[in-house]
């Protein structure tokens, strides 16, 4: 490593401020805050360092993106990929690049706050010396047995290096992003969604008014007679310049439709990821299948609805200024300003009617989607006669709100545009009698009418997505508005003390744990206290209903007490964040709350982990599966660990299943293991092999089964 490029690098003790001043150079606005060193020793330890840095940026408010950078895609990386902290090569201190965002050369933040731009050939010097150090003795006699000359060596030594080591990893990289959770308004702007969209606007604006000038100058032309060659060519260049604008203002639709949609798609997702369980629990399969719907109609609908309302916005100012400058313009403007008031007047009306028809339909969507998770235990409990019960009056309601909706919906679509149309024409035939009117004013009002009558054509049509946008937004704003819940973001803190790690030291601490749900009177547990140590190996016993489960959730982060002390190796879960609790102690919870889900049998296995993951997660994932009895379905299975596997694909046993869950558990390498009647479902002969594969592996049991 060169010394300037040392002299640019921050240090390990410096990432926290390097976070901060990172983000602000690149307008993330982070949040003020003061985070401990992280030790030096942090960078010899990969998975810590990447805990590290995602939990210093989230308490900071943003987001730390790992990446893996190849030797294909360095280059590119260091010019596009800021804002981004890039770790640097070295056997001794690590040392890191703050990469800011850059067109050509590189820029880089140092440590004293300055910005130095260097070129990317320096950096990708130092960053694939060491994977092509081993590789020049073997290139080079080749270059030189094949006789190519001297010039050229250095070309072909380079396209050689780059098809032996194009996928090779070269260095790790953090991007730095705003968090889905941050104001919207924020994210839309540091995606200069804003700014573009006044391009839009401007565009269009600009393609109207050029418009508006060609038609008046072949129009003055056609009614004065004066249809010569430079008319028709001052005509014909003005069509000729709206053809930019309108390509400037589609591109910029494009860019703003995309951007708003992706920004959107993330905070819903990211807000259905910060849904407690509660809320979760109680909506069935149907109405999240109602959401999603609901999401992709929010998207199409609003943006297409709002571009159509826009332009229509701008046909409409351009109308009531062309029928200003025609013949009985204060007339036909009132006229349609109130024929405007109609039309929202009508949307209204739709918006009610569409809004009844929507939770007609989603709700048939809900039961018909219950029922078909429900089939078989219909089929074999539920008697024949009263399988359709309800069907059909709720199809025939739903027939009558749907021919409600639709006759507003004609009124919207169908009679809006030809409505002013007439009104229009019937307002302009006095001043077309009256011999008192110039034909170029009457040329000009006519025009302003047939402008309006567009206009009304667009805005029907953008007011019709833009209600069921409304409506569908209903659906979706849990989620949007859930992503912007604080949650308690754990300080960046290092693996545990090599005293915390003895046998017998405090793991967990709870003292007078009351938890009720909301809706019962009576708590579920009542001043519940026990400690749990390091090694321990704790069964809970108790009857149904109980409480032992509650009692699981509490510790494992998925629930929060209502009163009491809860201490995870001496913290509670505001200062470790929610992240760090459940990274710390994990769980298998029972049976009908743990799932399996449509992908490979090591995506399962992993999920909790790392994905994608790296040859020894897959070493440790086949080693736990055949000290768990699996071993023997890895070989049944064609494609191994990598099996498509859930609803759709190799379908596994209750016993199976319950393994998989054991193993999902252990491979997260969390100090706390909590098994929620894992064996249940286990003979007596794999019962006892799991059991000792997790006594084995397990640095912390806590096991809950019936007596």
């Amino acid at each position: 490593m060169t010394p300037d490029l040392l002299a640019l690098s921050w240090s390990a003790a410096q990432l926290g401020e390097a976070i901060e001043a990172l983000a602000r150079k690149s307008g993330l606005a982070p949040q003020r805050q003061q985070i401990p060193e992280a030790p030096a020793a942090i960078s010899r330890d990969e998975p810590a360092l990447e805990e590290w840095i995602h939990a210093a940026a989230h308490w900071f408010g943003l987001e730390a993106e790992p990446v893996t950078v190849s030797y294909d895609t360095l280059e590119q990386t260091l010019r596009d990929g800021g804002p981004a902290l890039m770790l640097l090569p070295g056997n001794g201190e690590a040392q890191f690049l703050a990469l800011l965002r850059s067109n050509k050369a590189v820029s880089v933040l140092a440590p004293d706050l300055a910005i130095a731009t260097i070129g990317p050939e320096e950096i990708r010097a130092a960053l694939v010396e060491p994977v092509e150090a081993p590789l020049i003795p073997e290139i080079l006699p080749v270059i030189e047995a094949a006789g190519i000359p001297k010039p050229r060596q250095q070309r072909a030594r380079t396209a050689i290096m780059r098809e032996r080591l194009r996928n090779q990893s070269v260095a790790a990289c953090w991007l730095l992003r705003m968090a889905p959770g941050a104001s919207f308004w924020r994210q839309l702007c540091q995606a200069r969604i804003p700014l573009r969209m006044l391009g839009l606007v401007a565009a269009y604006a600009l393609e109207y008014v050029l418009w508006i000038l060609s038609w008046w100058l072949i129009g003055l032309a056609a009614l004065e007679g004066r249809f010569d060659r430079g008319w028709l060519l001052a005509w014909a260049l003005l069509l000729l310049t709206i053809v930019p604008f309108r390509l400037l203002g589609s591109w910029l639709q494009g860019v703003v439709s995309i951007g708003a949609a992706t920004l959107l798609k993330r905070r819903l997702l990211y807000g259905a990821l910060r849904l407690a369980p509660e809320e979760i629990r109680h909506q069935g399969a149907g109405q999240f299948l109602g959401q999603v719907l609901e999401s992709e109609a929010v998207e199409s609908m609003a943006l297409s609805g709002g571009f159509l309302a826009l332009i229509a916005a701008i046909e409409l100012g351009a109308a009531l200024f062309v029928l200003g400058w025609g013949t009985g313009g204060t007339v036909l403007r009132l006229l349609l300003l109130g024929w405007i008031l109609l039309v929202t007047f009508a949307a209204y009306r739709y918006y009610l009617r569409r809004q009844v028809w929507t939770a007609d339909r989603l709700q048939m969507t809900h039961d018909l989607i219950e029922r078909m998770v429900g089939h078989r235990t219909r089929m074999a409990q539920e008697s024949e006669e009263h399988w359709h019960d309800g069907e059909d009056e709720a199809l025939e309601r739903y027939l009558e709100v749907s021919k409600d909706v639709d006759r507003w919906a004609l009124r919207l679509m169908a009679l809006m545009s030809r409505g002013w149309l007439m009104l229009g024409l019937i307002g302009l035939t006095p001043l077309f009698v009256s011999s008192r009117n110039s034909p170029v004013k009457l040329a000009i009002a006519l025009g302003g009418i047939l402008l309006g009558y567009r206009a009304f054509r667009r805005l029907s049509t953008g007011l019709w997505n833009l209600v069921d946008a409304a409506i569908s937004w209903k659906q979706v704003a849990p989620l949007f508005h859930a992503a912007a819940r604080r949650q308690a973001e754990g300080l960046p803190l290092f693996r545990p003390t090599q005293a915390e790690q003895e046998h017998g030291h405090k793991l967990v601490e709870a003292h007078e744990l009351i938890f009720r749900y909301q809706d019962r009177g009576e708590p579920v547990l009542r001043k519940c206290s026990l400690s749990i140590g390091v090694g321990d190996r704790i069964l809970l016993q108790g009857a149904s209903g109980g409480g032992k489960s509650t009692l699981a959730s509490l510790l494992v982060g998925m629930r929060t007490p209502q009163s009491g002390l809860l201490l995870l190796e001496g913290l509670d879960w505001q200062t470790l964040g929610m992240d760090g609790w459940r990274r710390r102690i994990v769980s298998a919870p029972q049976f009908h709350e743990n799932h399996v889900l449509t992908e490979t049998f090591a995506f399962n296995l992993l999920m909790g982990r790392r994905w994608p993951p790296c040859e020894g997660d897959m070493k440790d994932a086949k080693e736990i599966c055949c000290e768990l009895g699996l071993g023997e379905l890895i070989e049944r299975m064609p494609a191994g660990l990598l099996q498509m596997v859930g609803e759709t694909g190799w379908q596994l046993s209750h016993g199976e299943r319950s393994r998989l869950y054991i193993a999902r558990g252990l491979l997260q390498r969390a100090r706390i293991i909590i098994l929620d009647e894992s064996f249940a479902a286990l003979d007596p002969e794999t019962l006892r092999r799991c059991l000792d594969c997790v006594l084995k592996r397990a640095p912390t049991l806590l096991l809950i089964a019936h007596p």
